[in-house]
């Protein structure tokens, strides 16, 4: 076998053979595999922190659309979430486009205040109120 490598060796150093050898197409693609896994390590969290973004940012549009919905009607304590999205004429509204709806979070009211519960397997967790963006986060539902 030392004098196969040899003489292809002596072969390949005058030129007779070019290409690369099995030895190093097997380093090349060694090292190919290590780098792709650091790419996906170090992009492993860019979906939780992207969760995060969005819960905290859709909470924020609900929270001032029901602060914009309490100025407007101060004698309605209750507000439903038809209240912020459905276009009344004495109501002012809609406050909101749509519902925020995700796959990881939920957004509820109830009592006239807002919650927001963590999805996991397609069923919402214990719902929280919302205080504010810290509620998203590791000490409230746990998407940070």
């Amino acid at each position: 076998m030392i004098s196969t490598y040899e003489r292809l060796k002596r072969r390949r150093d005058a030129g007779e053979i070019d290409g690369f050898t099995l030895i190093e197409l097997l380093i090349v693609i060694v090292v190919l595999g290590i780098l792709a896994a650091v790419v996906i390590f170090a992009l492993g969290g860019v979906t939780g922190k992207s969760q995060l973004a969005a819960c905290q940012a859709d909470g924020a549009t609900v929270s001032t659309a029901m602060s914009a919905f309490r100025a407007q009607n101060p004698s309605i304590t209750n507000i439903t979430t038809s209240d912020l999205t459905v276009t009344s004429t004495t109501k002012g509204g809609p406050y909101i486009q749509s519902w925020p709806n995700n796959g990881s979070y939920q957004f509820s009211l109830s009592s006239g205040k807002l919650y927001v519960a963590k999805i996991n397997n397609g069923t919402p967790g214990t719902p929280q109120q919302y205080v504010g963006p810290q509620t998203c986060g590791k000490s409230g539902i746990g998407l940070g």
